[in-house]
């Protein structure tokens, strides 16, 4: 069974409701289609339902078990701009604003549907921008207590690959936070950890990349990596974290004997943590294309409640992984 396959299982289990905005893209219908054939999730879709459900015919897709909610008439929409309203008052927030924003903008409409319990996860993306897709997610919902920042993460999923996990790891940050500082690298590495123990379900080992290996180099950018692990030893003392590595050294038995052969981590790394955002987006997207790897996000961690961007590149096939990811984390969430 391969990874994704796991996680779908895992979702039919406990069947979470997840609310996909973007129903004006095919691949959200597509998508919609195979995760309700599958059993994987009941889903709410944003939009006229009208314009839906032609779109689905002309595709010859079966959205009749899918829910549509229009904003211009659902019932509830006083309750959702009170909500919002009350979210983001101290902001500048009006409640005319508010309703002007939830009867244009379906991302925010989904968030606060998520944030006012009646979904449990939103997936969107596929034709926005990250900004677009996670500044209400973090305007609206917030870090989860305990946590230090919210930062974003894939998992690659690599045929035939005898490093990692059998070929999955996590690959952060991948897709929110440009340049971390030494201490948002420790605190990034720890959630990665957790999101790889709660998806994956094996031990996660965590290496802290670098173009250098235990003092081959010098420079700042090494310096910001080696005072990342530090600060992960002090803070996060049951993380097995190690670093800095190269990506050779992190993964590649031989080649970690060699660079560091004093290393628990070196060798066995299964979650990557990229010095920066430059580093650790062209790094998924090398993995995915080159080794035609599948890859799943940027999925959000740290945040109070399940929400999940997408490549505007992905197909629909990733919008039904991506979803079983959002309803496996929303079974930890609640």
């Amino acid at each position: 069974m391969s990874f994704i396959d796991g996680i779908k299982e895992k979702a039919k289990q406990d069947k979470k409701t997840i609310v996909l905005p973007e129903t004006t893209d095919k691949r959200t219908l597509q998508a919609a289609n195979a995760i309700i054939k599958e059993g994987i999730a009941n889903l709410i879709l944003v939009g006229d339902e009208e314009k839906i459900m032609d779109g689905a015919r002309w595709l010859d897709l079966d959205l009749t078990q899918v829910t549509v909610i229009n904003p211009q008439t659902t019932p509830k929409l006083d309750e959702y701009v009170n909500l919002l309203y009350e979210t983001r008052k101290n902001k500048g927030m009006t409640p005319e604003k508010a309703k002007e924003i939830l009867l244009s903008d379906f991302l925010t409409f989904g968030v606060v549907m998520v944030k006012n319990n009646d979904v449990d996860g939103m997936v969107a993306g596929a034709c926005h921008a990250t900004a677009d897709t996670l500044r209400p997610a973090l305007q609206i919902l917030r870090t989860a207590s305990g946590v230090k920042l919210v930062s974003g993460f894939f998992i690659l999923d690599v045929p035939n690959c005898e490093y990692g996990d059998h070929g999955t790891f996590i690959f952060a940050d991948s897709g929110l936070n440009q340049d971390p500082t030494s201490e948002e690298l420790a605190a990034i590495a720890n959630s990665s950890a957790e999101s790889f123990q709660e998806l994956v379900g094996d031990k996660p080992v965590v290496a802290m990349l670098s173009h250098s290996t235990k003092g081959s180099a010098k420079h700042p950018l090494v310096d910001k990596v080696v005072n990342a692990v530090k600060i992960a030893h002090e803070e996060y003392p049951n993380l097995l974290v190690d670093g800095e590595l190269q990506a050779d050294a992190a993964i590649v038995p031989e080649v970690a004997k060699s660079k560091a052969p004093d290393s628990q981590v070196a060798g066995h790394a299964n979650v990557l943590i990229f010095p920066n955002l430059d580093a650790g987006n062209n790094g998924y997207k090398l993995v995915q294309r080159l080794a035609k790897a599948e890859a799943y996000g940027p999925m959000l961690q740290g945040i109070a409640k399940p929400v999940n961007d997408l490549s505007r590149g992905c197909s629909w096939r990733d919008i039904v992984g991506v979803v079983a990811l959002t309803c496996v984390q929303a079974q930890i969430v609640h």
